[in-house]
């Protein structure tokens, strides 16, 4: 629309000659002017040029190229009309596919709704009502009265019957004989014999006092359950010195108490005897 309404419209493209005549015109009247003659000069010189570029943009407009349509200002003016012109071309081809689209959209909504309407499920029915009856109460068979025969029947089922006493005779006899192999075993297996580890602080009176004749005295002492271990000497201080002895004990046979007993019997050599360390075995 743009280029058409360019190429109708009348435009004054040769009014540089009417500008030329008039110059010489009065130049021939007053004279020539040098100052007024150059700027009239450059002025014709750009009128010339807007001129030229009119016709150019005309041309182009046109359908044709003038000279210097590709050069200058004018041709920046043909390039952005050539532009204008190629992008209404592709709007229209646009504006064709978009319609084309449009279209096709709508055939297959069509196509859709057609589709629903003419699926079972999308039928709309309306719910059956059912009826339903009241609900009746039940009644519970009735019971047949028993007959003669069925109370004989009975009467023969004995609940108590001889089979079932043998059976629990068989089953206590097969319990005790089990109880009793696991007595015997349980005797057989000896039972654990508790025992102690105690280790003995026996003092001399003095420093005068034959260590290893105290040591003999402590040893001397035999029971039942008594088994004596590794000894030392300690020094205590001026000279002084303890027998610290270690032994084994069966906790039911022997006991400390015992112990301090029969070590402090012997008066020349101990003046007393205290448990360093006592741990169970």
């Amino acid at each position: 629309m743009a280029t058409n309404f360019l190429v109708h419209e009348k435009i004054w493209f040769d009014k540089f000659k009417y500008d030329d005549a008039e110059r010489r015109f009065y130049e021939q009247m007053n004279g020539p002017v040098a100052g007024a003659s150059r700027q009239e000069n450059g002025a014709s010189v750009i009128l010339r040029d807007i001129a030229r570029a009119r016709e150019n943009i005309q041309k182009s407009l046109a359908g044709t190229s003038g000279p210097g349509a590709s050069s200058g200002p004018s041709g920046d003016h043909s390039e952005l009309v050539i532009r204008i012109a190629s992008l209404e071309v592709e709007n229209q081809s646009l504006r064709g596919v978009v319609q084309e689209l449009q279209q096709a959209i709508s055939k297959l909504e069509a196509r859709l709704n057609v589709l629903e309407k003419s699926s079972p499920g999308h039928r709309a029915t309306a719910p059956q009502t059912q009826h339903v009856s009241p609900m009746r109460q039940v009644e519970p068979p009735a019971k047949k009265p028993a007959t003669p025969a069925e109370d004989d029947e009975d009467d023969d089922i004995d609940m108590f019957g001889s089979d079932n006493e043998e059976e629990d005779k068989k089953a206590a006899q097969l319990r005790e004989e089990r109880l009793r192999q696991y007595a015997e075993k349980k005797a057989k297996k000896p039972a654990l014999v508790a025992k102690s580890s105690i280790l003995l602080d026996v003092k001399p009176w003095d420093d005068e006092t034959d260590m290893a004749q105290l040591e003999a005295c402590v040893r001397s002492i035999q029971l039942d359950g008594l088994v004596w271990g590794a000894s030392k000497l300690v020094p205590v201080g001026y000279g002084i010195r303890k027998l610290q002895i270690q032994c084994v004990v069966e906790d039911d046979k022997v006991g400390t108490d015992l112990l301090e007993e029969e070590i402090t019997k012997f008066e020349e050599h101990v003046q007393s005897v205290d448990i360093a360390a006592f741990n169970k075995i």
